[in-house]
């Protein structure tokens, strides 16, 4: 095999591997990734304490 090949050939399988690598982390990061829905709010209103007689 020749010296070129070998380069290629090296350089092809850094690449694959970054290319799963990064295809992993990815799929991790958007599994572990809370969803927020838009059309749920909380309520604006200050909650009041009331005073109770003991």
């Amino acid at each position: 095999m020749s010296l070129t090949m070998t380069i290629v050939m090296l350089i092809a399988g850094w690449l694959a591997v970054a290319t799963a690598m990064l295809w992993g982390v990815l799929r991790i990061s958007r599994r572990h990734h809370p969803v927020h829905s838009p059309a749920v709010k909380k309520s604006v209103e200050p909650r009041t304490r009331h005073a109770t007689a003991h």
